[in-house]
């Protein structure tokens, strides 16, 4: 097909649909706002984003999660993100589902879906027993399958084997994934109809899980909770840029522009330099585009196994909140009964 992006010779670590669309401005997001929290909604064709099904992608960004108020936007958001995707592959309100927590629960920067999981109302026992259960409840069950470097049995394996034995009617599951932009880092919320791919974002491949295999609807819920340190440089390079451009055109107003001031991110994400200045600037690498950048980057830091896969220093703290909006906007999408966080 003439319109298919190819994305092999980028050699970019990300799950996020939205990192590939940003970066190629190729595919169009259909995007709505809710005060800071942005959603984009792309309708992927087949063949249409090389490495990516075909499906629904629903990105939610948001710009903090660590206070209350901000974690009840966010939540909002998702939870009607989520119920409009159920009703778009026909999930009615009494089918049983179950809810895969993906991922090493040891590894905290990896354990999003085991949080989740411990998180979530499981329900599909009161209905197995005949106990008296609440009208507006869905029969829920849930399982965290570990990774195979510590069962050695393969994932897709294990949840293959769990539907055949209690027949849901749907499956979602959650992951941490990984991103190519560390604006993204903990601030982004990913759900598709298309399946997953586990550890495909740090390259370590493994057998998709999708309606294709396991016969029945499957929502991908992830936030990306790492990225390589390619990526961290490549952005420190580029807001260098940018923060050498911001001075060049304010320090005659201010001396003071240069110290730390509130939201100074934004107030330097227009500014940029000539392609004359970053070649005066960075010589060589200042006549690179971003993708040329990236790729020597990461030929330098592989050939020295420096490319490390890293993350927040307050991961555990993000990983428990967002764990908890997570799990709230299940229960509250799953659950008729449930309508609080």
């Amino acid at each position: 097909m003439n319109n298919r992006i190819d994305l092999s010779k980028y050699n970019i670590r990300s799950d996020l649909i939205i990192d590939e669309v940003d970066d190629e401005k190729l595919l169009k997001a259909k995007k709505s706002k809710k005060d800071d929290v942005i959603v984009s909604s792309i309708e992927l064709k087949e063949n249409e984003l090389e490495g990516k099904k075909k499906g629904t992608y629903i990105t939610i960004e948001f710009t903090d999660i660590t206070n209350y108020e901000d974690r009840e936007k966010v939540g909002e958001v998702f939870t009607k993100e989520l119920k409009k995707m159920l009703k778009k592959i026909k999930i009615e309100d009494n089918d049983e589902c179950l809810i895969i927590g993906l991922g090493n629960e040891k590894s905290t920067a990896d354990a999003l879906g085991p949080n989740v999981v411990d998180k979530v109302l499981i329900t599909r026992h009161l209905f197995e027993l005949n106990t008296n259960h609440k009208e507006g409840l869905r029969s829920v069950s849930a399982f965290s399958p570990d990774v195979m470097g510590n069962t050695g049995i393969e994932t897709s394996d294990i949840i293959l084997s769990l539907v055949k034995e209690i027949k849901p009617k749907f499956i979602v599951i959650i992951d941490s994934l990984a991103s190519s932009s560390i604006n993204r880092l903990n601030k982004t919320i990913q759900m598709t109809d298309s399946g997953i791919h586990p550890g495909s974002g740090i390259g370590n491949y493994r057998k998709e899980i999708s309606s294709d295999l396991l016969g029945i609807p499957v929502i991908a819920i992830g936030v990306p909770t790492v990225v390589n340190s390619a990526i961290i440089v490549r952005d420190t390079i580029d807001y260098l840029i940018k923060h050498i451009s911001y001075l060049k055109n304010n320090y005659s107003k201010s001396k003071l522009t240069y110290t730390k001031i509130d939201d100074y991110k934004s107030k330097i994400s227009d500014s940029n330099l000539t392609e004359e200045e970053k070649k005066e600037i960075l010589g060589m690498i200042g006549e690179l585009s971003d993708s040329e950048t990236y790729q020597l980057i990461t030929e330098v830091l592989d050939s020295i196994n420096y490319n490390l896969i890293v993350t927040n220093t307050e991961i555990d703290f993000l990983i428990n909140k967002l764990s908890e909006v997570i799990a709230n906007s299940l229960n509250n999408s799953l659950h008729r009964q449930i309508s609080h966080y």
